[in-house]
């Protein structure tokens, strides 16, 4: 609620802003040409991503996790890893945070372990691992354009290292950080089934087909909207209860919309040009460690989105500076609380699971990944 309160304040400024012609009518509608498929994205995958967890396919995901995990502790966090990586990369950082995190906590607790290590690496993957494909993250599909890359798999071969970083640097800090919780035993637990078999099916494969779809270069809100049609139609014949106004992510679409609004209006009145001029520069790697440091500065400062949206014309239509902010603020993004929305729809999530973790500690161990995460995914830029 407090997001979209927020977004309807920043989209009254941005009518004003319009009003008064701080924003140029041919200037707000092509930032509408570039973002509205962008919001359309964020409004299918949320639907579908919401209804396939009501259908059961991530609990699913989460016992046959444990079952690859072998009855050893570290084989399960290392399946759990996996499986916030591909649901990071192909459906986004806000599904893992938001959906997979209480799916994981419910599977540590149903095997008799602490569920801290597992909450703690969905969160951290979630931001992360959000560097490999345009989908994976809300900045990326922003990155697009602007990096000139057509199709899901160029945009790949451009972050794959940087990915690689993003997830191996958070993974060798959580290793350490709870190294006496991940050596182990447990006993595996068996399979859930379905409430539903039919709509556990039907989810499965519109949730497989809308992934092939999205690494095949299908245009991404096109894609989601389609699945998230197709769900819908399945869940108002098996589930019609579960069809809920509030599976629209009303807060974060107004949120976002506003957003985008009010920044376009700083570029527009060169408001944000000392600060982008501080940063702009070549592709040399301490040219691109300065523009990712930055990113990442900013994105704990306000939030990675603003960040990105502030920064980007640094960005100078260089591919290597397009990636070098986003590791800024998409690995950066893991000291303060609210540097990623997802940090703080997850920690909700935690609260509602009775699992305290303090935002002190948090802060603290982001202070250590943070840095060495961002430093390592630029410095893979260059690989």
């Amino acid at each position: 609620m407090r997001q979209a309160v927020i977004g309807a304040v920043l989209l009254a400024v941005g009518a004003v802003c319009v009003a008064l012609g701080l924003l140029p009518l041919p200037e707000l509608g092509a930032l509408a040409e570039r973002v509205l498929p962008v919001l359309g994205f964020v409004l299918g995958l949320t639907v579908v991503s919401e209804l396939a967890a009501d259908a059961g396919v991530f609990d699913r995901l989460a016992d046959v996790a444990a079952r690859v995990g072998g009855g050893r502790t570290i084989g399960l966090w290392a399946a759990v890893v996996v499986l916030a990586v591909v649901c990071t990369v192909f459906l986004s950082i806000d599904t893992t945070a938001v959906l997979l995190t209480p799916i994981v906590i419910t599977l540590a607790r149903r095997v008799g372990l602490p569920p801290m290590p597992f909450a703690l690496t969905t969160v951290w993957l979630a931001n992360t691992a959000s560097l490999l494909l345009p989908v994976s993250n809300l900045t990326n599909l922003l990155a697009v354009d602007g990096i000139g890359l057509d199709g899901p798999l160029p945009f790949a071969g451009l972050m794959v290292w940087a990915a690689l970083a993003g997830v191996v640097v958070p993974c060798a800090v959580l290793l350490v950080v709870f190294r006496r919780s991940l050596f182990g035993r447990y006993t595996p637990a068996g399979l859930r089934m379905a409430a539903d078999p039919v709509f556990f099916w039907a989810a499965s494969v519109v949730l497989v087909a809308l992934v092939v779809a999205l690494t095949a270069g299908v245009e991404v809100w096109v894609a989601a909207v389609v699945a998230a049609l197709l769900l819908v139609g399945v869940a108002a014949w098996r589930a019609p209860s579960e069809l809920k106004p509030s599976r629209v992510p009303w807060s974060t679409l107004v949120f976002a919309a506003g957003l985008f609004v009010v920044v376009e209006t700083l570029h527009a009145t060169g408001l944000t040009d000392p600060l982008v001029q501080a940063v702009s520069g070549g592709t040399g790697t301490g040219s691109l460690l300065l523009l990712g440091g930055a990113g990442a500065v900013a994105a704990n400062a306000i939030d990675n989105l603003p960040a990105y949206l502030v920064l980007e014309p640094a960005a100078g239509h260089e591919a290597l500076r397009y990636a070098a902010l986003l590791v800024g603020v998409n690995a950066g993004c893991l000291i303060t609380p609210w540097a990623s929305l997802a940090t703080l729809l997850w920690h909700a999530r935690l609260t509602a699971e009775g699992i305290h973790l303090s935002w002190g500690r948090y802060i603290a161990l982001g202070c250590v990944v943070a840095p060495l995460t961002v430093v390592a995914g630029v410095l893979a830029l260059g690989i």
